[in-house]
């Protein structure tokens, strides 16, 4: 009996069901598929299957010769591992959308180097390409800088707090804008009520 496996059927294996179980975790997260289950629930199950156990299985997959699933694993292993550590912290609107449309480039990347290993896996890694591409541009759509430009004023007069045109009401008089207004708390009349 021939105890020399190779290491390299055993690493695709691996990687396909550690990337299966991440983008599948990940989807039901975003698309709001379970109650009460959102994106960052994944964060735990990406940071260690899909970010640790995904970038071991690449490297393995890079000893054992196996460049284009060395190549991929690995990548998405590095993306998996820095989005669910990231999950749950106060990053920028700009910072997220260009992370994800970077990866989005590696999936791009993976998707075309991916013909010879048949329709299913080009297929995966294109689904990958197109959901990091619209979660990107999404990402990029929610910025205030970019709501504020479609409104008219420049971004960089936007982007400025104070720097925001007050509209003026009938009498000529500056009104306070609607931030400043809403963020006052209700005036107390003074006077009690009687039931």
């Amino acid at each position: 009996m021939d105890n020399d496996v190779s290491a390299g059927s055993t690493t695709s294996t691996l990687g396909q069901l550690a990337l299966g179980l991440t983008l599948l975790a990940f989807g039901l997260g975003h698309t709001g598929a379970i109650d009460n289950v959102g994106a960052a629930d994944a964060s735990s199950l990406a940071t260690w299957v899909g970010g640790v156990a995904l970038f071991v299985c690449g490297v393995l997959a890079l000893r054992a010769g196996d460049g284009r699933t060395g190549t991929a694993f690995a990548g998405l292993g590095a993306f998996w591992f820095t989005w669910g550590s990231a999950a749950g912290t106060d990053v920028s609107a700009a910072a997220g959308g260009l992370f994800l449309l970077l990866f989005a480039l590696l999936a791009l990347t993976l998707t075309a180097s991916a013909g010879g290993s048949g329709l299913l896996g080009q297929g995966v890694y294109g689904l990958l390409f197109l959901s990091l591409l619209l979660l990107g541009i999404g990402t990029f759509a929610d910025m205030s800088a970019l709501g504020k430009t479609a409104a008219g004023s420049p971004p960089w007069r936007a982007s400025r707090p104070g720097t925001a045109r007050r509209r003026r009401s009938p009498a000529g008089r500056r009104s306070p804008d609607a931030a400043h207004a809403a963020a006052r708390p209700p005036r107390a009349s003074g006077r009690k009520q009687d039931r």
